[in-house]
């Protein structure tokens, strides 16, 4: 049997860069994507950013990330410097190498922002299309639907193709009952699901590549200093904080610490360095950040693939049965994720059951529902940012909290999860990734 839709852990924690997930590293592939099936007889191209795409398109550099897609540059490998500045120094038009085609001569004109258009599959879409003189050759719609992810027109909805895994599952209370039916652990069940798609050494490669990734990115953060870019003036405060804490001789397994620790991923991504998507860029420091707070105070670093894990199996429910895309369900889908994620894998850690792990992610969660998505300049800055340190003490309440009561509760994660689809289904489309409502209309700036 397959996996019932779920993504895998080393897709939910995938190695890219910033500011967004959905708004840079999606719309770069869906480039990618889209350059590779261009015959030699290509000589223009139309790039629409609709909806919420269109609309903090400029905050999030799509413009650039789709320009760098097109010449064929990987996420995950590039040097981020390549991309920032690649839309606007287009200008009335210059040569562009299509990765394994043709090279055409691209305007900033020739990528443009839509607001105003918003297609039913998904509100971050992309319409590419290619010309040879007045003969369309090819048009493609492509949606980035969270954390990276990119499906095309047709596909939105569809259960995602894979090898079969010995324990499928396609919600909590399922992974529950596997758990039950075969005496183990959440983890241990996820490590035999990733072994069958990926083989063992593949998969703690990948997992190890992914942790030194967030290793790096948090640790680099920390001695960052100066403004972020995007003119809002945003200072980056990681390190301050930190210095603060050493100053004032605050152990290092102080909870406080969680604060300097997710600042410090989420100023690197919105200074569009190298991230890890967890499950999102708008919310990369929160599992990084209850990670390493807990592998620095105990020294506890054969915990991680356990933690990843056991977090990758909540995201993964969350992704399938309602969204971890701020456009589609505001930011209870990003932040609210990544909390119950870092939750789920730090109570694992800690010893809990699958049933404390599971209320673990569910106290986390409940506790972000209705959480708008609301940037300020559209900038991944302002609330994001503290919102992400926030959120990582709130992680570790949540799993403390369900460790003590043995995972004692009423309402499932799987309800939850399923308030988070008919909110963010209700939730006005202002406050979904667009600067059209919330902070970004009440904050002033310049």
């Amino acid at each position: 049997m397959t996996t019932a839709g779920l993504r895998s852990v080393l897709d939910l924690f995938s190695v890219g860069i910033g500011p967004s997930s959905s708004h840079t590293v999606g719309p770069m592939r869906a480039a990618t994507a889209f350059a590779r099936t261009l015959e030699d007889a290509v000589d223009r191209l139309e790039i629409e950013l609709l909806g919420s795409l269109g609309s903090t398109g400029l905050g999030h550099g799509t413009p650039d990330a789709v320009v760098a897609g097109l010449r064929g540059l990987d996420p995950a490998t590039c040097d981020p410097a390549e991309v920032r500045g690649s839309w606007a120094a287009l200008g009335s038009g210059a040569p562009v190498g299509l990765v394994e085609g043709p090279t055409v001569r691209v305007r900033t004109a020739d990528v443009r922002l839509v607001p105003g258009e918003r297609l039913p599959g998904h509100p971050n879409a992309l319409r590419m299309r290619a010309w040879a003189g007045e003969t369309r050759l090819a048009e493609t719609v492509a949606y980035s639907v969270g954390g990276g992810a990119v499906v095309v027109d047709g596909e939105i909805g569809e259960e995602p193709a894979g090898p079969p895994v010995p324990y499928p599952y396609a919600s909590a209370d399922e992974l529950l009952a596997l758990c039950a039916r075969e005496g183990c652990d959440i983890a241990d069940l996820m490590r035999a699901n990733e072994t069958a798609r990926h083989g063992g050494a593949a998969l703690d490669r990948g997992l190890a590549h992914r942790w030194a990734a967030m290793r790096a990115c948090l640790e680099a953060g920390l001695v960052g200093r100066g403004v972020l870019p995007g003119g809002l003036g945003t200072r980056r405060r990681a390190g301050i904080l930190a210095a603060a804490l050493r100053a004032a001789a605050v152990p290092l397994d102080s909870p406080e610490w969680l604060q300097p620790y997710a600042m410090a991923v989420n100023e690197e991504n919105a200074a569009g360095h190298r991230v890890v998507t967890a499950p999102t860029n708008g919310a990369a420091g929160i599992v990084p950040a209850v990670l390493y707070h807990h592998v620095t105070s105990t020294g506890d670093g054969a915990a991680v693939p356990r933690f990843l894990l056991t977090a990758a199996a909540v995201g993964g429910v969350v992704a399938r049965n309602a969204s971890i895309s701020g456009a589609d369900v505001g930011c209870q889908g990003e932040v609210g994720s990544a909390a119950a994620m870092a939750a789920a894998g730090y109570c694992a850690v800690l010893g809990g059951s699958p049933a404390a792990v599971e209320n673990a992610a569910e106290i986390a969660l409940e506790h972000h529902l209705g959480l708008t998505c609301d940037p300020v300049a559209g900038l991944v800055q302002v609330p994001c940012i503290e919102r992400n340190a926030i959120a990582a003490g709130t992680a570790v309440s949540a799993a403390r909290m369900a460790l003590r009561d043995h995972g004692s509760h009423v309402v499932s994660l799987d309800v939850v999860i399923e308030t988070v689809r008919r909110t963010g289904r209700d939730m006005s489309s202002r406050y979904k990734e667009t600067s059209d409502g919330g902070l970004a209309v009440t904050v002033p700036y310049c």
